[in-house]
């Protein structure tokens, strides 16, 4: 198998190969033009975000400086809002539901290394999905890790480390993450 066909496997693969070091020159090119618009030009911005994820609802926010590993496995519903210095590492796929805010300095991963310096020095990458469901308020300065799963009515608390899966009407927050408390879910 070559390494791109390991990694669409979900299986270790070598992130230096020349096939999936291409994958990132999408995402490069389209971050450097998103982040080179200002943000007063809303409808450029719109259409740069809707050229680098994979696909996009309506009224989405992403602010300066964002970057990302592919951009095409970045999903997000309507109304998203991705404040400043954002990255997600969608080397798998990150899907987004509706109305979700993502505070600055956040990093949402989708790839992690092995634990063994024989794997590291192979260049070795493994990687698993995040999702986040809809009515979610991420505040700064979080790290949601891979395979991660977050309900409807989430809260993370700012700096939070999540690490494991997040059930619905939930407030989160710590190193690593841990329920604080039940949220109200006052949608009807």
């Amino acid at each position: 198998m070559t390494e791109l066909e390991k990694l669409k496997a979900h299986m270790s693969f070598d992130f230096t190969d020349n096939e999936v070091d291409a994958l990132k020159l999408h995402a490069v090119k389209g971050c450097q033009k998103l982040n080179s618009i200002s943000v007063t030009e809303a409808a450029a911005r719109e259409k740069a975000i809707r050229e680098l994820f994979g696909s996009v609802g309506k009224n989405p926010n992403v602010l300066p400086v964002f970057n990302c590993d592919n951009g095409r496995n970045i999903h997000v519903g309507d109304d998203f809002l991705a404040n400043y210095n954002v990255t997600i590492l969608d080397v798998d796929e990150v899907h987004i539901g509706d109305n979700v805010m993502i505070g600055p300095n956040t990093l949402i991963s989708t790839v992690n290394h092995p634990l063994t310096p024989m794997g590291r020095r192979q260049h070795l990458s493994l990687i698993q999905p995040v999702k986040i469901g809809n009515d979610v308020w991420i505040g700064g300065n979080v790290t949601i890790l891979p395979g991660v799963t977050i309900g409807n009515n989430v809260v993370v608390a700012a700096g939070a480390v999540v690490t494991n899966d997040v059930p619905d009407n939930t407030l989160v927050g710590g190193i690593p993450a841990k329920k604080i408390r039940d949220l109200e879910n006052d949608i009807v």
